[in-house]
């Protein structure tokens, strides 16, 4: 373990712990978050390193929760004076207010991914070697390709927690990404394909000749099936959803709208529908921020509430929401361990792990041959969901026809247009094949971005609408 954050101040522990102690006393909960970042991104684009950066930051935020309303200050300075000032603005939330204050989380001594830091190795010259050894190993690929985006990024965090009872807690979250992009062109045609993978773990795995390679292949073939692809329809269409990265379908479309804050206060298109069916027989939604060395997963949450395996729906009924400590208690809930901010800048919210759809007990080729005339969506790029109504449009970046039951031509500019709870009706074939995405997962949410996983197995979904550019 690393040195205590803690010890970053310029006065004791005990000092610390007095400051926080008075400026959450009388209030219903909060916390001081400590934490110190360091990071590390390169790009290399167009035959060369287009970027090469390196940071650190620390700093505090200190939170005191009364009721609905929140106090919390923050500051990059760990010191006496910044945190007296810190809980001087921050204590103006408990005017008027008499809490009690919430039970601790629970303690664990479970460790989901290792402390080492992934920027110190490889170093800084072989990681400029490997993206080259990328950059000119596409290039020979293909005469076709026309650009080639390589990139390496990560980050090693390390976060100390101190409650207002005295309870410390501490984490170390290390983390990985590499991502391929390429370009490939034919005439005054060009299109593009990408792939990533990562994880809380060292690059390692993720830069052995075989895993870049397999990354560098996949990138290039789907640049070069999008070269190829017709125009696609629009129309009423029988999808069937890939197993693995389509389910950031789900979790724009469906896991948003179980937030605990979206639901209490009564925003979200699930709200009020406890133990209601809200999606067909047959679905059941997970979240699950305990499996190892996921890009979501966290030993501990942003509020010191250890992650759980949190089931959402299940076999269509809605039995459950992701929550932090705050919205927990306003719901009269348990906190699930869903408490995550972007940075110690933020505020703790209610934020999806890695969420994902269980497996059914149809295989890949069944859910197939059963469609007469559908679309076969392999991969998603962006899209945009209401949060309130539920309505999304994802674009397919990988997508095919399916054609008597079998997949035929590739199709591009496919757009995924419908409702998230009526398109978990509209569930009627579940794959036996779930898996998770490949590492590359970042969520957006109230101008935080956090790291999290998706997935699901191959699905087919009824009648949903396609935007296109072609008559259907």
């Amino acid at each position: 373990m690393a040195d205590r954050l803690l010890n970053q101040f310029d006065i004791s522990e005990d000092a610390v712990r007095a400051i926080v102690e008075d400026t959450i006393h009388g209030a219903d909960d909060g916390e001081l978050f400590v934490e110190y970042r360091e990071g590390e991104a390169l790009v290399f684009d167009n035959g060369r390193l287009k970027t090469g950066s390196f940071n650190t930051d620390k700093g505090f935020g200190l939170r005191a929760v009364a009721g609905e309303a929140v106090g919390y200050a923050h500051a990059s300075e760990l010191s006496e004076a910044a945190l007296r000032r810190a809980g001087d603005a921050v204590s103006a939330v408990k005017t008027g207010h008499s809490g009690t204050l919430a039970e601790r989380p629970a303690g664990t001594n479970r460790h989901l991914y290792g402390e080492e830091n992934p920027i110190a190795a490889p170093g800084f010259e072989e990681k400029v070697k490997l993206l080259t050894e990328i950059d000119a190993y596409l290039r020979g690929a293909d005469p076709r390709v026309r650009q080639v985006t390589a990139s390496l990024a990560a980050s090693w965090q390390q976060v100390e927690i101190m409650r207002a009872d005295g309870m410390t807690l501490q984490d170390i979250r290390p983390l990985v990404r590499v991502n391929v992009s390429v370009v490939v062109g034919d005439g005054d045609r060009q299109e593009s394909g990408s792939y990533g993978m990562g994880g809380r773990k060292s690059f390692g795995e993720f830069v052995a000749q075989d895993s870049w390679r397999f990354a560098a292949d996949e990138a290039l073939r789907q640049a070069l099936v999008n070269l190829d692809a017709d125009p696609a329809p629009a129309g009423t269409f029988d999808i069937v959803l890939a197993s693995g990265w389509p389910g950031v379908m789900l979790h724009e479309a469906v896991g948003h709208g179980l937030e605990g804050d979206f639901n209490r206060k009564k925003t979200s298109a699930f709200a009020g529908l406890l133990g209601k069916q809200v999606a067909a027989k047959g679905v059941t939604v997970v979240d699950d921020g305990t499996i190892a060395e996921r890009r979501g997963s966290l030993t501990i949450d942003d509020e010191g509430t250890p992650t759980n395996r949190n089931v959402l729906i299940e076999d269509g009924k809605l039995v459950g929401y992701m929550q932090d400590r705050q919205n927990a208690r306003l719901m009269g809930m348990k906190a699930t361990g869903n408490g995550r901010r972007e940075s110690y800048a933020h505020q703790p919210m209610p934020r999806m792990t890695n969420t994902f759809m269980t497996g059914g007990d149809k295989t890949p080729e069944e859910i197939i041959s059963s469609v007469d005339k559908g679309i076969y969506a392999v991969s998603f790029g962006g899209g945009q969901v209401d949060i309130t109504s539920g309505k999304f449009v994802f674009g397919c970046t990988e997508a095919y026809m399916i054609e008597n039951g079998k997949v035929t031509r590739p199709i591009k500019g496919a757009m995924l247009i419908g409702n998230g709870p009526d398109a978990m009706h509209r569930v009627s074939m579940i794959g036996n094949d779930m898996k998770l995405d490949t590492g590359i997962g970042m969520c957006g949410k109230a101008g935080q971005g956090v790291p999290v996983g998706v997935g699901q197995p191959h699905l087919r979904m009824d009648a949903m609408t396609v935007g296109g550019t072609q008559a259907g």
